[in-house]
């Protein structure tokens, strides 16, 4: 059975065709998440859900048409406290994400599909999403759950952004400002904020990082956007450029083709 690029829409199908595809072995479903939360002055609060979204399009563009893998209408709301001290930001309790995908992935699971990918690329809802994943999977033991987050794993991002970027960059900066340039530079503001606040704060002792401490990565804290940042960005935005978010897309868009490929040619992972 072959499937157009519009019927990879899992929404653009009918109900005969939802059944047949569900019924397929490996049958798969990729649930973009994202977020309506602050990006800058500069970016749009959808930034996060755009990305999934569109990235997932051109990955679905170049993977082999005959896999049995379908993308579910994106996730605009997300779990997004951190944000909340600023204007715009929507943002679902942890136990209101937890219900809504437990249903949506219970009657995904019902249908007959063998994997639901959770495709986040809201930094916030990693952890939730992990842990809403397993307990689906308590649930529904029958369907694998994968929780992905956009940027993971993409080795090729340090060769394009740098060491500084990579690590503090968490929000609004080089990375995402640049790959909305790319893709869609008309909402792009033209402020390029860098998140001074932060810096400030660095260079006064008493908020100097503690050896082996950081606001994300091994040893993380729970901090808020308003901690850090007075414009919302937290890393620097100014070296942004549309030709860095073309590399962006690219490296991105190689890296999921790579593993939607591998995932689809394997029956991988293993379910009782």
């Amino acid at each position: 059975m072959s499937f157009s690029s519009d019927s990879k829409r899992f929404d653009f199908l009918s109900w005969p065709i939802a059944a047949e595809a569900a019924s397929q072995k490996g049958s798969t479903l990729v649930w973009p998440f994202g977020a309506c939360e602050q990006h800058g002055p500069h970016l749009p609060l959808i930034t996060d859900t755009f990305f999934a979204e569109n990235v997932l399009k051109d990955v679905f563009s170049e993977i082999n048409d005959e896999f049995p893998i379908w993308m579910l209408p994106s996730q605009f709301i997300g779990f997004s406290p951190e944000h909340q001290s600023f204007p715009g930001t929507l943002s679902l309790s942890a136990n209101t994400l937890l219900q809504l995908v437990t249903e949506v992935g219970c009657q995904i699971a019902k249908m007959g599909f063998k994997r639901l990918v959770l495709f986040n690329a809201h930094g916030g809802q990693i952890g939730l999403l992990q842990a809403i994943a397993r307990e689906l999977r308590i649930k529904c033991p029958s369907m694998s759950v994968l929780p992905c987050f956009l940027w993971s794993g993409v080795s090729s991002l340090e060769e394009i952004i740098s060491e500084k970027e990579v690590e503090e960059g968490l929000h609004a900066a080089e990375a995402e400002t640049s790959l909305m340039m790319h893709y869609f530079p008309e909402i792009v503001g033209n402020e390029r904020p860098s998140d001074s606040v932060f810096e400030n704060k660095l260079q006064n002792s008493e908020f100097v990082t503690p050896e082996g401490w950081s606001l994300e990565g091994a040893a993380p804290c729970a901090w808020l956007t308003k901690d850090l940042s007075e414009s919302g960005v937290i890393g620097d935005s100014r070296l942004s450029n549309s030709e860095l978010g073309l590399k962006l897309k690219k490296a991105l868009v190689e890296h999921w083709i790579k593993l939607f490929t591998s995932l689809m040619k394997s029956s991988w992972p293993p379910t009782n």
